[in-house]
């Protein structure tokens, strides 16, 4: 008889994994629930490991689809599940539909899964790279309420919400970006290029020279002498922060430093937090127990002091303090979010108070993202424009000296 290995997790919330003989996942799915855990991830215990690149039921694949295509599959999946279609149908149409032929493989593999008995979390679990964690566990708590289509639903509204929050971050920064770039390219094109050629001129009329200009020979010798150091100092820096980030210690230090940045470090904390209380809606909403929402919702946070905040008031809510009062003691997160779980808690309506939290939390962040990029834009410019007048003024006063001299 086949062995199976096994993730599941039980009415509080707490993570189980083992493994079971049976003749089929179905089989284990069963036993599992007959003894009151929740599975998440059943595969064969002699699977082909994932770096072989073997291909079977229990192969992980390294394939990753594209956010914004994880969230418009899961929208039409939603769709096609809530009208009443049987999953499996669902899956194949998803696929089919695909003008992508990677989004059809994936649903393809998925929908082979599902046929001989696996789970939809299961089946999910063979792409982690473009099914989360907590992708995987909303399926999983869903399929276990009922609730598929609904939460389904739910969940592509929240893929689709991040990856407009992450568009809008992108656009706001790419006009910046130009303008930094190409303001930089033509610095360096004129102290490595032009301003040695009008330097030989200068000397050939051996005529005293403004202290501008002389600044200008200088900085030009400099840059032109040290290039390459600088280039060896870019990339030795880069790789040592890459080396040190490793270092949750490290991490946690310059997460801190980012959040006490004006302006910025309030940015950041309404993105988390968003995402935080976004997410911990969603998983209460579909019936997954609190303390498991929590383990879930702090794992999607980037920021390493708010996510220690979030296991702190876990900790706090498993030994009987409400989830406000454990959000409030942390100190971090914003006033908004325990507020409203406060009322959420109060009123036994936790799921739809935290959704509102997010909602105002997020649009929060799009104003602020809208006041950086309106600040940072005319910033760079001014700055960029003083620099490039520096530079020109450098290069004709000694014109305006030699015509004056010739007067």
């Amino acid at each position: 008889m086949p062995a199976f290995r096994f993730e599941a997790v039980d009415t509080s919330g707490k993570p189980q994994r083992g493994l079971v003989d049976a003749e089929s996942p179905r089989s284990v799915r069963d036993r599992l629930r007959a003894e009151g855990l929740f599975p998440t991830i059943i595969e064969a215990a002699n699977a082909p490991d994932a770096n072989t690149g073997a291909r079977g039921s229990g192969a992980v694949e390294r394939l990753r689809l594209p956010a914004a295509q994880v969230a418009l599959s899961t929208r039409q999946l939603a769709t096609l599940v809530r009208s009443g279609m049987p999953l499996d149908q669902a899956l194949t149409a998803v696929g089919d539909q695909a003008d992508d032929a990677r989004v059809a493989r994936v649903y393809a593999a998925v929908r082979a899964q599902v046929a001989e008995g696996a789970t939809l979390a299961a089946a999910l679990a063979q792409w982690p790279r473009t099914f989360s964690d907590l992708y995987r566990s909303l399926v999983a708590v869903a399929a276990e309420t009922g609730e598929l289509p609904e939460v389904l639903l739910r969940l592509a509204d929240y893929l689709e919400a991040r990856q407009a929050r992450r568009q809008q971050f992108t656009l706001a920064l790419i006009y910046p970006a130009l303008v930094t770039g190409i303001a930089f390219a033509v610095i360096a094109v004129l102290l490595i290029y032009v301003v040695p050629q009008i330097v030989s001129v200068y000397q050939q009329s051996r005529q005293t020279l403004p202290w501008l200009t002389l600044a200008l020979i200088a900085t030009s010798g400099f840059v032109r002498g040290t290039a390459w150091l600088w280039a060896a100092g870019v990339a030795a820096a880069a790789i040592a922060f890459a080396l040190a980030n490793r270092r949750e210690s490290f991490r946690a230090g310059w997460h801190r430093a980012l959040l006490r940045v004006p302006g910025l470090g309030r940015l950041v904390t309404a993105i988390e937090t968003a995402r935080f209380a976004s997410t911990l809606a969603i998983l209460t909403g579909s019936g997954a127990p609190l303390l498991r929402s929590l383990d879930a919702a702090r794992d999607v946070v980037w920021s390493l002091p708010i996510r220690n905040a979030a296991t702190r008031a876990a900790l706090l809510v498993r030994e009987g303090v409400s989830l406000a009062r454990a959000l409030k003691e942390q100190r971090v997160f914003p006033p908004v979010l325990i507020h409203l779980t406060a009322n959420g808690e109060a009123s036994g309506q936790l799921a739809p108070m935290l959704e509102r939290a997010a909602g105002e939390l997020e649009r929060e962040a799009s104003r602020r993202i809208s006041w950086f990029a309106a600040l940072l834009q005319p910033a760079l410019i001014v700055m960029m424009g003083a620099i490039v007048l520096v530079l020109v003024l450098a290069v004709m006063l000694p014109i305006v000296s030699m015509n004056q001299l010739v007067r």
